[in-house]
């Protein structure tokens, strides 16, 4: 998936991960299915893969940046979460395996003055499956959440200037809540 280059651009979601590794790869799949339809003005939406120094000149064109990943971190599977790091070293150890690469990209727009906001939600996975594409189901269900909260939070992106500048906490609670269980509906105003 190629970006376009438009620096009146300011915010991108970013969907990160292996598509081959099974749960690994639910931020790829979320990008994915985001990226077939038509998104407000200002807002662009990429698969980024297994990240890279590739992404970084992609990242720095950007005020904004909301990252999907999974994540192994002792959670159960299905288990979102909202994350506003700061700093490189902000984010959790625990990113699936590609997580060294886009650390390291991070650290290098921070010590370039261009690092942009970052907005990470993850998504907890128990164990990575080689050379699958399907997720499991508790990955699944919190995926398709995601796609819904993310939907609905783009649909209002012109009308709301507040869910730009402000943080995505009325989308997605901080805190561990598991999806595995429950039935994928929209959350605030949705």
């Amino acid at each position: 998936m190629k970006v376009p280059i438009n620096k009146t651009k300011r915010t991108l979601l970013l969907g990160v991960g292996n598509y081959l590794m099974g749960d690994e790869g639910v931020g790829v799949h979320i990008a994915q299915q985001l990226a077939e339809a038509m998104q407000p003005s200002g807002v662009d939406v990429l698969d980024g893969g297994t990240g890279g120094f590739h992404l970084m000149g992609i990242l720095e064109q950007y005020d904004r940046v909301i990252l999907v990943d999974a994540t192994i971190d002792g959670r159960p599977a299905g288990t979102i979460r909202l994350l506003e790091p700061r700093f490189a070293a902000d984010f959790p150890r625990s990113l699936s395996t590609h997580d060294v690469g886009l650390r390291d990209v991070l650290e290098a727009l921070q010590v370039t003055g261009k690092m942009p906001k970052v907005s990470l939600i993850t998504i907890s996975v128990e164990e990575l499956q080689p050379m699958s594409i399907l997720l499991s189901p508790a990955v699944e269900a919190a995926g398709q959440l995601v796609i819904a909260q993310l939907r609905t939070l783009l649909e209002h992106w012109d009308t709301a200037p507040t869910f730009k500048k402000n943080q995505l906490k009325l989308w997605f609670p901080t805190g561990s809540s598991s999806y595995a269980n429950l039935s994928v509906s929209p959350g605030p105003g949705g």
